[in-house]
């Protein structure tokens, strides 16, 4: 790495707090700073919509940011096709316009009424005309992981024992327990999001900045810089040690 990389855990429709935290970012790294969204731009935060518009603008004016997929940004790619698309992870009660995933908020940003009045082909039907094009081409050109150095950002995480290169796309979306609980080393530091914990945290083979956003918690961002990582708040960088 020849500077800081900033990442950036899991938005969720929380647009203040996006906008918070590229202030943050700014300051710390200047404008032109290196930046890696963890996916999960979408579901229950009040405005879906207006995060994936920033995060469009951003590309667009050249920014240095990647953008990485996660489950629920794939959930929303996926209801918009035709024919309209369930994840087969999910359990058999669940689906993405449920309240507890937040397909619903989504679309409400969008002005779409997603609140089970009426049919899931109605909601889509009307959620089509209303999500414009440039966001579902946005959600279409995520990529699953991002490599830098001694650094693998991914949304969810890496099945231990399989080579980088022979990831799943569902265990880069999905995988919790398997990946959690393994402390041996990794090829790579992993840089994830995806599981909320209470604050981000270093377990050594992996670090987790999903710190709960789309349930009304603060959004986090990390720097990596050399084999140092921080956290990066209203104070400056705090040292984020395993």
């Amino acid at each position: 790495m020849t500077g800081p990389i900033y990442a950036v855990g899991d938005i969720h429709g929380q647009l203040s707090e996006l906008d918070h935290i590229l202030s943050l970012i700014e300051k710390d790294g200047g404008a032109d700073a290196e930046i890696v969204f963890l996916g999960d731009y979408t579901d229950r935060g009040p405005d879906s919509r207006g995060v994936i518009e920033r995060l469009i603008e951003g590309r667009d004016a050249q920014s240095n940011w990647t953008f990485i997929k996660g489950n629920h940004d794939r959930m929303f790619e996926w209801f918009m096709q035709d024919p309209l698309r369930h994840d087969p992870y999910l359990m058999v009660e669940l689906y993405w316009l449920h309240q507890r995933l937040g397909g619903d908020t989504t679309l409400a940003s969008y002005g779409v009424d997603a609140s089970g009045k009426q049919r899931e082909k109605d909601v889509q039907a009307e959620a089509r005309n209303a999500v414009p094009q440039a966001h579902l081409d946005f959600l279409a050109d995520l990529q699953l992981t991002h490599i830098v150095g001694d650094l693998m950002f991914v949304h969810a995480g890496i099945r231990p024992g399989i080579p980088l290169a022979d990831q799943t796309e569902e265990d880069m979306l999905w995988i919790r327990q398997q990946f959690h609980t393994y402390t041996g080393p990794h090829p790579k530091l992993i840089v994830h999001g995806h599981t909320p914990i209470d604050r981000p945290t270093h377990y050594g083979n992996r670090v987790n900045l999903d710190t709960g956003a789309g349930y009304g918690k603060p959004l986090t961002a990390a720097v990596f810089e050399g084999d140092a990582v921080w956290s990066l708040t209203e104070k400056g960088r705090q040292a984020l040690a395993p």
